[in-house]
């Protein structure tokens, strides 16, 4: 099962990095290959975790498939897990995590392993996906630049 995971310092505050990467909503903005991201649904629990479930459509070229998820944003612990529930992928996990530096700077931990049901699908995007990962962590670095300043 393909896997990448990389830890990213960053001069942004962990709570701002947390709730950067929280704002799914925004996620098409500047995020590779999202074209198009929809809440279904939201609920907040008593410990301040809250979670929501989405679907995400990414694409690339001809290629379009939208997958859904459950998110848990845990704000208290600096994380946020992301399950897959449906979509083109036999399994995905996803996780987050935001370990503060200092007052003013994190470290931002992003993990992620797939298969994708289809092995054609995993051939054909495999790659794509591999290097839409490596740019990730840039993206939400420079949205942070734009959202906080430098």
């Amino acid at each position: 099962m393909p896997k990448f995971e990389t830890r990213h310092k960053v001069r942004h505050a962990a709570a701002d990095m947390f709730a950067l990467v929280a704002d799914v909503e925004a996620y098409p903005k500047f995020v590779p290959l999202c074209e198009a991201l929809k809440v279904r649904g939201r609920q907040s629990r008593p410990d301040g975790s809250s979670v929501l479930i989405a679907d995400m459509t990414v694409s690339y070229k001809v290629f379009r498939e939208t997958f859904t998820s459950r998110v848990t944003l845990i704000p208290a612990e600096n994380r946020i897990l992301v399950e897959y529930l449906d979509g083109p992928f036999r399994q995905m996990e996803n996780r987050w995590t935001f370990t503060p530096l200092t007052e003013k700077s994190c470290e931002v931990g992003f993990f992620i392993a797939y298969e994708f049901k289809s092995r054609t699908l995993g051939a054909l995007m495999g790659a794509v996906f591999e290097r839409a990962f490596h740019k990730f962590a840039g993206a939400f670095e420079s949205r942070a630049d734009e959202v906080y300043g430098v």
